[in-house]
């Protein structure tokens, strides 16, 4: 399904009704929309599943609708989070269509999407919310620091508080992601109001935003993806895990921007070759950019491997307050990276 997760179909979706179906949670991760990097997190997946089920359900309490069933245990159950007997790596969940998005003569076909979809589908576009700016935004690149009535000239390096928390819209299943604005936004989004997208959004925010701060956590920026059904916008996918959303903790980003970085300063050839080959394509009227990339990326060091796999842990501990993992305390984790 992606570079970081799978989905075993149990039920195929209709253009009338919902199915449902199984995200597999792998160790892989990826940067820079590179997909499946050279090495393997360990934990990373059971620490996704179990932070995103945990969000999951806090939603629920609230009310905000979601295509969220349960977790799945090893002896084939479908429960709870609480009543799992162990870090689950698979999270079972209403499924929606996902049709084909043609790409012809250097565009993309969103009228074709939603035909094929009619009214279930899943919304092709990322909302994207934030609370602050931090070191590596891509909205540092985008905006000037007045433009949100911030009172300094030049973006600094550090973050950022925001006012108001900001609502963005991107394409979701383009080679490379667009930022939108809104008119344009309202287009792909077909029958999905995006009205309902950005409160949605907004609420989604406030509940994890609440939740990290009675961990301890500072919530930065994150996104979620959403399905269109009978009427109504769902919150689909995952949502407010370190893969989805950027923390701060204790100073220091718990993400895997953490990662990003690190290849930053570590392997700029690589990331320079990123954005070269996707100039490229851009260039070229192309939407596949990678075969146009004649660099790839070097392995993490392993003492980075072991680090980031114990923020993960250490980090789902911390938000969830309880141990499902075996992890040393976050702050001990993070300090692998300032080496």
């Amino acid at each position: 399904m992606t570079s970081v997760k799978d989905l075993r179909v149990e039920e195929p979706p209709t253009r009338e009704s919902l199915g449902r179906g199984v995200f597999e949670f792998s160790d892989r991760y990826s940067v820079f929309d590179w997909g499946e990097m050279p090495d393997l997190i360990p934990r990373k997946g059971a620490s996704l599943a179990t932070m995103g089920a945990f969000n999951f359900e806090l939603l629920e309490a609230e009310g905000v609708p979601t295509h969220y069933e349960g977790v799945r245990t090893a002896t084939g159950d479908t429960v709870a989070l609480a009543d799992a007997p162990e870090p689950p790596t698979e999270m079972v969940v209403a499924l929606t269509q996902v049709p084909d998005l043609p790409f012809e003569s250097g565009s993309y076909d969103y009228d074709a999407y939603h035909e094929a979809a009619a009214g279930n589908y899943l919304v092709p576009l990322e909302v994207v919310f934030r609370n602050s700016v931090p070191v590596g935004s891509s909205l540092r690149k985008r905006y000037e620091p007045a433009d949100f009535d911030l009172d300094v000239e030049e973006w600094p390096e550090e973050r950022v508080s925001l006012p108001d928390p900001v609502v963005e819209f991107s394409t979701k299943y383009e080679e490379q992601d667009r930022y939108l604005g809104r008119e344009a936004a309202d287009d792909i989004a077909g029958r999905a109001s995006i009205a309902d997208l950005e409160a949605l959004a907004h609420e989604v925010n406030r509940v994890v935003t609440e939740r990290a701060e009675r961990a301890g956590f500072v919530h930065e920026d994150g996104k979620i993806e959403c399905l269109y059904v009978d009427g109504e916008v769902r919150v689909a996918d995952v949502v407010g895990t370190f893969d989805e959303n950027r923390f701060g903790f204790d100073g220091r980003e718990v993400s895997k921007e953490v990662v990003r970085q690190y290849y930053r300063r570590a392997d700029p050839e690589w990331v320079e070759a990123v954005a070269a080959a996707k100039r490229k394509a851009d260039e070229r009227g192309v939407a596949e950019w990678r075969d146009l990339c004649e660099v790839s990326p070097d392995p993490l060091p392993p003492v980075l491997v072991q680090a980031t796999a114990d923020m993960y842990a250490a980090g789902t501990n911390r938000y969830t307050d309880h141990e499902w993992f075996d992890a040393p305390p976050l702050g001990e984790a993070l300090a692998a990276f300032d080496q």
